[in-house]
């Protein structure tokens, strides 16, 4: 069975600030150098007729996962992203994988104006077809998701504020 993930996150930019580091390949490049873990790299990056689509991969070493990944994965845990982002709205699609786990998360990110800044708002759900062991995992899965977007949205908010 799936879990529903809602994560919102909140910055003093305004949405079209917050839209244009998304989708800004230095920006990403930026944040996969802080926040990417093990052998994180920017996989794929396009920009072309108002869509702009890519590809990351992020890693978490063994020894920061519980144990209950642990034992599943035998290793490192390698995340590889996409996301997709078209200019004619401030809304994206994200598809997560993982390594060594039969499942993903797809959702749908939105960004909209709050209180004389932005929300950005992740919607969708982790499916993991694990007899037994999935729900545990969909949970984690759905908890290092919103941790992950938080230090996301701290990093943007810093990377903005550098840029003036």
């Amino acid at each position: 069975m799936a879990r529903r993930i809602e994560h919102h996150t909140t910055s003093t930019w305004p949405v079209q600030d917050v839209f244009r580091a998304l989708v800004d390949e230095t920006h990403l490049r930026d944040r996969l150098a802080v926040l990417g873990g093990t052998d994180a790299r920017l996989v794929s990056f396009s920009s072309a007729g108002g869509k702009t689509s890519y590809q990351l991969k992020q890693g978490v070493p063994a020894e920061h996962l519980p144990s209950v990944a642990k034992s599943l994965l035998g290793g490192d845990l390698v995340i590889h992203r996409a996301e997709v982002w078209t200019e004619a709205g401030t809304t994206g699609t994200v598809e997560v994988t993982l390594n060594g786990v039969p499942g993903r998360l797809d959702g749908t990110i939105v960004l909209a104006e709050d209180a004389g800044g932005s929300r950005t708002t992740l919607t969708g759900q982790v499916k993991v077809s694990i007899p037994l062991m999935g729900g545990k995992l969909e949970a984690m899965i759905a908890e290092q998701v919103a941790a992950l977007l938080d230090k996301e949205n701290e990093f943007t908010t810093e990377w903005l504020a550098n840029r003036g």
